[in-house]
């Protein structure tokens, strides 16, 4: 089974992912695997642009009972359930100007949080999708409630809660600032 840990740059992926590597799951990242079968086809501000077709159906070969593949593109590989973690775009332009991003993609990125972007990706192109928000949670929490998915506890998980437009509307200025 293919699972996708998915969202946007920031929201806490990569962390996640290593801890439930530590657990015990079968773990692989998107980047990796994207160098490993030649499907990184330019780079473009210091991101990969990513043959996602060619990727996914190099990575079905690769699945070996539960695999959970990290990564803001894992959405787009034909998984058979898709986790999409979330962060309050407030956070996520701290954390990304903590990284030293630039601005413009910084912007772009808390917009794409904003609007849902990954998750309508994901809800167009899997099955089964989910959304945790990560905002008021330590990465063993979020570790946790991916856990509890995968075990079927989904519910409280279902996407459509998360609001951003109506939780930091009054905000905007703050987020779009430069």
């Amino acid at each position: 089974m293919l699972i996708a840990l998915t969202g946007t740059p920031g929201v806490g992926k990569s962390t996640v992912a290593e801890i439930l590597r530590k657990r015990g799951y079968r773990v692989l990242h998107l980047n990796e695997l994207a160098e490993r079968f030649n499907c990184v086809i330019d780079e473009e501000d210091d991101c990969k642009v990513v043959d996602v077709d060619k990727l996914a159906k190099e990575v079905r070969k690769v699945v070996r009972g539960l695999t959970i593949v990290e990564g803001h593109l894992s959405h787009l590989l034909n998984p058979d359930l898709a986790i999409v973690l979330r962060c309050n775009p407030l956070l996520l332009k701290e954390r990304l100007e903590r990284r030293g991003w630039k601005e413009e993609k910084i912007l772009e990125n808390v917009e794409a949080e904003l609007i849902d972007v990954i998750l309508v990706e994901a809800l167009d192109n899997v099955e089964e999708v989910y959304e945790i928000d990560t905002t008021n949670l330590t990465p063993e929490e979020v570790a946790n409630a991916v856990e509890e998915i995968l075990k079927g506890v989904k519910d409280k998980y279902k996407p459509g809660r998360i609001d951003w437009l109506s939780e930091v509307g009054d905000h905007l200025d703050d987020i779009i600032r430069r």
